[in-house]
């Protein structure tokens, strides 16, 4: 009977941490919705809190009619689509052959792989190599130069090691070869930390900010967060105009640059529920080696 009451009292406090964690982290991203949805007045004035203030969609209306914003979504979305799945070909390349014990040099290529997570070359570097296979302003400089991320490679392998290799054994036995192996057992059991990783490296490339920065001079191959960038710099412009007493738009530069921040963000986001049940088993599994 103490052990039940025990029982529940510990859900009890586990649900009233996790309730304060979830506020916690759902405060900011309802903070910025609400400046996005409030009129000028509240904004300037700081009133705006979690919840709307004289509900205004003025900011919505201004970023769904920039079309470069529209366009530099749907750029993103490409990007990050090609970027995924060139990332995860290449990382289930290099991890499943990484499984076998049979290779030769295996310890010695997974510690050049570990080497990397400590050490590079710098930005430098990477900028001259980037423009020496002329890539410079092109989508290509923005995926390649990231399609292995080491950490990401060896929760794949660590996950593969787990498979149980009487699998392998009995499928080589039939006269399967490793690339049969590979797809039509290895894969299908290896959902969970596939779904996972490829959510990791969209993130990763939605996110993605600096190379753009370094490596693409077009307007049309902006993605978001240079977009984000830009309307940030061009809001600071305004201000300045504003303390000068100039003319500019009517739209208060915060509740524009919160808009842009929530129509950057939601596509990302609804990401979430569908790998949801993946992701769990991904994170947990490939992170113990049995």
């Amino acid at each position: 009977m103490r052990s039940q009451t025990s029982g529940r009292g510990f859900d009890i406090v586990n649900a009233v941490l996790l309730g304060i964690v979830v506020v916690v982290c759902l405060a900011p991203f309802l903070h910025i919705l609400a400046i996005s949805l409030s009129s000028s007045r509240p904004v300037l004035s700081g009133e705006v809190s979690l919840l709307p203030v004289e509900l205004n969609w003025g900011a919505y209306r201004q970023v769904f009619s920039d079309l470069s914003m529209i366009r530099s979504l749907g750029f993103t979305v490409l990007l990050t689509v090609m970027h995924t799945v060139m990332c995860m070909l290449m990382t289930v390349a290099a991890g499943y052959p990484l499984t076998q014990k049979k290779l030769k040099g295996r310890r010695l290529i997974m510690f050049l792989i570990v080497v990397t997570m400590f050490f590079s070359g710098g930005i430098i570097p990477e900028y001259i190599l980037v423009r020496s296979l002329h890539l410079i302003d092109t989508m290509w400089a923005l995926i390649l130069p990231g399609l292995i991320n080491p950490f990401y490679l060896i929760i794949l392998i660590s996950f593969f090691n787990n498979i149980p290799d009487s699998l392998e054994e009995s499928a080589e036995l039939d006269g399967s070869s490793h690339f049969r192996t590979l797809i039509s057992i290895i894969l299908p059991l290896s959902m969970p930390v596939i779904a996972t990783l490829s959510l990791f490296y969209a993130v990763g490339r939605w996110n993605g900010f600096t190379d753009t920065l370094l490596y693409i001079t077009s307007p049309e191959l902006y993605p978001m967060q240079l977009k984000l960038y830009q309307l940030i710099q061009n809001n600071m412009v305004s201000d300045l105009m504003q303390m000068e007493g100039a003319m500019v738009s009517p739209m208060q530069p915060e509740s524009l640059k919160a808009a842009s921040v929530i129509f950057a963000t939601v596509p990302i986001l609804l990401v979430y529920p569908w790998l949801q049940r993946y992701f769990v088993n991904g994170v947990m599994i490939g992170a113990v080696k049995g």
